[in-house]
């Protein structure tokens, strides 16, 4: 072979693994993370106070799935936010005590990746998971208890007391701060790495060439400006931002005191339905176009679309393995359920 011919072959592969490489920088050049392989770097920004243990995480679960936590007994933070559902649970206004739907008629965001989250709630009023697990435990429309009735259940099973001292020291203080803390713990393990984060982190095969087109339709259409970062979301965005949002008055939520709202998440999206704060739109393509309109100012076609929604296939990430707790038993101190 000669050497003109070696060198438009090694030429063309250069260019080849160019266009094959450009993708992927695009992305990050727009702002998109991975979630890192290293599990180190992963614990520096999951953890960043050093509160995460084995025992915490352990403890955090169990009191995650626990419905005596409610006011009724039956329902638990996995009840709106249910791990098996991809975080959410299904209907487009949470239901909670009494089978009461949100009164702003708030969809359930996902509890998946939420740590990677700057704000919590729609609203963002929250600024961390350990802050954010306090309210639903209280509000009368979701698990309707106080914390002094939380703070009666825990005590009351001397399992329970063991596994704090076990997770915090013996002179642990078991009360409502240390028992949602210890669930935010918890909440801050739930990550779910994707293709998506295969691709960036160098493994050019880990996406399709059509999620590779999706992805580069997805940035040039600008949708990066409030997807981005690792959680592609999470941040405190007007919404609707430039155009009007077609489902505004399901609901009276309108944001924050400057109407900003929380962006959701693009993890698992394909899994999260319904879409948008209230729960409005059930078919992705159809939210899609509705971003483009309210958020962008601009006309997404159905091609387009159906591009950007099959780039979000490679979204659905690697669940950690959640095995149903065992609970201890009720004893004669643990509060009775109460359906008033």
């Amino acid at each position: 072979m000669n050497i003109t011919k070696l060198a438009g072959m090694s030429l063309l592969a250069s260019s080849l693994l160019l266009g094959a490489n450009s993708v992927a920088q695009k992305a990050k050049s727009a702002g998109l993370k991975a979630i890192p392989t290293d599990k180190a770097e992963l614990m520096k920004l999951i953890d960043p106070n050093k509160t995460v243990t084995p025992q915490r995480v352990a403890l955090g679960k169990k009191l995650y799935f626990e419905p005596r936590l409610s006011k009724s007994g039956i329902i638990s933070c996995n009840t709106c936010h249910n791990l098996g559902l991809g975080g959410v649970d299904g209907v487009p206004a949470a239901v909670g005590h009494k089978w009461t739907a949100n009164p702003h008629h708030l969809n359930s965001p996902t509890v998946y990746n939420a740590v990677f989250f700057s704000r919590q709630f729609w609203d963002g009023r929250s600024p961390d998971l350990e802050d954010q697990a306090k309210g639903p435990t209280v509000a009368s429309p979701e698990m309707a208890a106080t914390p002094e009735h939380i703070e009666k259940v825990v005590t009351s099973m001397p399992a329970y007391v063991s596994e704090f001292k076990t997770a915090y020291g013996k002179e642990v203080k078991i009360n409502f701060d240390t028992i949602t803390k210890t669930i935010g713990i918890f909440e801050r393990t739930l990550v779910t790495p994707s293709r998506f984060d295969d691709y960036l982190n160098g493994k050019e095969d880990a996406l399709s060439d059509a999620e590779k087109a999706g992805l580069e339709t997805f940035i040039d259409k600008g949708c990066t400006a409030c997807h981005t970062g690792i959680a592609l979301g999470g941040t405190m965005q007007p919404f609707p931002a430039v155009g009007k949002f077609k489902y505004a008055k399901v609901g009276d939520f309108k944001g924050d005191k400057n109407g900003m709202v929380k962006t959701p998440t693009l993890r698992n999206i394909t899994e999260t339905a319904p879409y948008f704060h209230n729960g409005t739109v059930w078919d992705l393509s159809e939210a899609v176009k509705i971003m483009g309109e309210t958020q962008l100012g601009i006309k997404i076609s159905d091609e387009e679309a159906k591009k950007i929604v099959t780039f979000f296939g490679a979204l659905k990430g690697k669940k950690p393995e959640i095995v149903y707790p065992q609970f201890p038993e009720s004893t004669a101190k643990t509060p009775k359920p109460d359906f008033n």
